[in-house]
């Protein structure tokens, strides 16, 4: 068994981690809406006085990525030996093509800012909504299972989680602003981790 101290420890690194995830890229995406408020993004091009505003984004994301890898890793942790190998398997394939499809879509759209082009927009806006979004949608749906199967997540959260799932799956390429779900999702996941894990040690 793991030390008191570290089972204790652990999930306020899940809850802390996906808090300041789920904050940065709540920021970016709200700061990328400022800058195309409606309309599809692919096909807008982005006002001169609102490019500060992509370019901030484009700042956070990588931060985005650093803490979402940290609440991988702290809630894998959190679930132990308990965790279903073929679940676990696709918790994890899903966070990280999810952050690399994040990464792709923010080094394009940079591209797009300094070399204004059709495709570079095209291309930015799909990997995002296309990919990042539906591999984040199979990251909520694997999380939630995981989660109510050891005890993390109380069957209300779960099922929020499978409804923020089907809505990045199913409507997060044609419905505006539904980018925030993922982050929205994180944020009350992580809060009940960080909350869950401090009422740890006085029942302990």
């Amino acid at each position: 068994m793991k030390p008191k101290e570290e089972r204790l420890r652990t999930p306020r690194a899940a809850g802390l981690a996906g808090t300041v995830f789920a904050l940065l890229l709540g920021a970016a995406i709200v700061l990328v809406r400022i800058a195309i408020p409606a309309g599809n993004a692919a096909d807008a091009t982005v006002a001169p006085n609102h490019r500060w505003a992509v370019r901030t984004a484009l700042e956070i994301l990588p931060f985005a990525g650093i803490f979402f890898l940290w609440f991988m890793g702290a809630v894998r942790a959190r679930v132990g030996d308990a965790e279903d190998r073929f679940i676990a398997t696709v918790f994890m394939g899903s966070g990280l093509v999810f952050v690399a499809t994040m990464f792709g879509a923010g080094a394009a759209a940079g591209s797009v800012l300094s070399q204004p082009s059709s495709f570079g927009r095209h291309f930015a806006y799909t990997l995002m909504t296309t990919y990042a979004l539906r591999m984040a949608a199979v990251f909520v749906f694997t999380t939630s299972t995981i989660g109510h199967r050891v005890g993390v997540l109380p069957r209300p959260l779960a099922v929020v989680g499978y409804l923020a799932g089907l809505v990045l799956l199913v409507a997060g390429s044609s419905l505006p602003w539904s980018e925030l779900v993922f982050p929205a999702w994180a944020l009350v996941v992580s809060l009940h981790i960080l909350r869950a894990g401090l009422r740890t040690p006085a029942s302990g």
